[in-house]
């Protein structure tokens, strides 16, 4: 890839640039739902929070009804209604979520971001998509300079945070519940698995509400100490 093209898609930088075309399946995608849907967002989607967080919560890539519409992420579909009700009820929102990215909702000491900013056909970003967008997800942990603990929901969201932070996956093993130590640089994080919270996952029981609270409570015990101490 030339200086050109790498600069076109915003590399280098935390957030993708609008037009970014390193996917091309994903550039088709969003140009065929820009064509049904041409008062959806159909772009990249940008991480939402203060860059000060401390929490940095990373998801699988936009819903196509989520995201892809409303330009938030977890904003418009039942992973946000499950997301932004667990987030408020540990401290880490402020506002009122109505599923629309105009609701007054803030985050808290918190931010979200995607292992892959752009809708993929059937939730299913390939290999290759998800390599090529971990160069914003490495730019984001790199420039949020307090973040202490992430979140990753789901395998690949964990899979593609180790990644990012040089790490091994055969020494990380994703599962629900789990803690891994890691370094930003030189900066300790905590990283905090959790099942994704899709319908699919919920609806078979595979993620309860009280498991993703469970997850969030951890998250805020384990920040709650790092300030007393």
């Amino acid at each position: 890839m030339t200086l050109e093209q790498r600069a076109h898609a915003g590399l280098g930088s935390p957030e993708p640039s609008a037009d970014c075309a390193l996917c091309p399946r994903l550039v088709d995608y969003r140009a065929a739902n820009r064509s049904a849907h041409p008062d959806w967002w159909n772009k990249p989607v940008g991480s939402f929070g203060d860059v000060s967080a401390q929490l940095l919560i990373v998801g699988l890539a936009p819903g196509v009804t989520g995201a892809n519409r409303t330009g938030r992420p977890f904003t418009g579909d039942f992973a946000g209604d499950l997301l932004y009700d667990t987030l408020a009820a540990h401290g880490f929102s402020e506002g009122r979520y109505d599923a629309r990215p105009d609701d007054g909702l803030a985050l808290v000491d918190a931010m979200i971001t995607n292992a892959v900013r752009c809708v993929p056909p059937e939730n299913k970003p390939t290999g290759a998509e998800i390599a090529s967008c971990r160069a914003f997800l490495q730019a984001r942990l790199e420039t949020t300079p307090r973040v202490a603990a992430i979140v990753a929901l789901g395998r690949i969201a964990h899979e593609s945070v180790i990644r990012a932070l040089g790490g091994r996956l055969a020494d990380h093993t994703f599962g629900h519940g789990v803690r891994h130590s890691l370094f930003v640089g030189d900066r300790p994080v905590e990283l905090f698995d959790s099942y994704h919270c899709s319908r699919y996952n919920t609806n078979t029981g595979r993620l309860t509400p009280e498991m993703f609270h469970e997850v969030f409570a951890a998250v805020r015990a384990f920040l709650d100490g790092r300030r007393r101490d």
